[in-house]
């Protein structure tokens, strides 16, 4: 019996290819699924998904060239693959300098490699928290429309130079007189760095996430574009309800209350003291090791 059983599966498993699989390809096959999760994401939400559509539409249309034999045809688009390659670069530019902007963003290469080792956050204190928070409801209180900017490890130092430069510290007055009506600073966004306000009417990225509701008006899309492109958390009041949102990551939380908004704010400066504490703790290593060489 046990040599039928034997004789029955050499017979159907000798037939079958079993690939030697190694750890290296079980890691290439993983990545190769992230950059491609990656790029069908940054493809749907933006405006390259209906050009992407197009080419799914040409590519289709060659393919019926080359089942009927159409030879003038394949023999075109034999000859402008390459134009068609550098078309694609021009067209997409934005989209491709958007999607390596994210991917320097992930978390995983700058704790690999620290591009900037004497960056570190500028940490808040408890008073700017309070005075983003209270300046933001009392702002809403009378339809203040209002766009702040809290710079986290990107530098905008772009954007920055985009509007006016200003050096005074976070205070809910200072907050509520840029965004009121009728006054030089009020159109555009502020952008604090620390306890600082480093510029005011700055000119914001629109985001392009066609997903976006259409009740959201251009201070919503500006808040979304901005943290889109880098890790900044964007708080933004609306003109015309008055309700406080906050955009980080490319989302936007909506109408959040007064206690959320500075929870966000709290955790965001408890992250910069970790960071800031990482930093030191490891400046000091380093220096020990080059003390211990010597």
């Amino acid at each position: 019996m046990r040599q039928a059983i034997q004789n029955f599966l050499n017979s159907y498993l000798d037939d079958w290819y079993m690939p030697d699989v190694r750890v290296t390809d079980i890691i290439e096959i993983i990545i190769i699924a992230f950059l491609a999760y990656q790029v069908i994401v940054w493809i749907k939400n933006t405006k390259a998904w209906m050009l992407m559509r197009g080419i799914v539409v040409l590519a289709v249309f060659i393919l019926l060239a080359a089942a009927f034999k159409m030879n003038t045809i394949l023999w075109l688009a034999k000859n402008s693959i390459s134009v068609l390659a550098t078309a694609a670069v021009i067209v997409f530019q934005p989209e491709l300098r958007r999607a390596l902007e994210k991917l320097g963003q992930k978390n995983f290469l700058a704790n690999i490699v620290s591009f900037d080792k004497n960056r570190y956050l500028e940490r808040f204190n408890e008073k700017t928290i309070d005075a983003v928070v209270n300046a933001c409801y009392e702002m809403g209180k009378v339809n203040t429309g209002a766009l702040i900017v809290v710079e986290r490890d990107i530098l905008l130092t772009e954007y920055q130079q985009t509007g006016i430069a200003l050096d005074s510290l976070v205070s809910e007055q200072i907050l509520m007189n840029i965004f009121e009506h009728n006054t030089p600073l009020h159109d555009g966004a502020v952008i604090l760095r620390g306890d600082r306000i480093v510029a005011a009417t700055c000119y914001l990225p629109l985001s392009e996430n066609m997903g976006l509701s259409k009740q959201l008006g251009t201070r919503h899309r500006a808040a979304v574009g901005m943290s889109e492109v880098s890790d900044a958390f964007v708080i933004c009041v609306s003109e015309e309800t008055g309700n406080v949102s906050y955009a980080v990551g490319g989302h936007i939380t909506r109408s959040v209350p007064k206690e959320q908004l500075r929870e966000q704010l709290v955790q965001l400066q408890d992250r910069t003291e970790k960071e800031h504490k990482m930093f030191t703790l490891k400046k000091g290593r380093r220096g020990d090791e080059r003390q211990a060489e010597k």
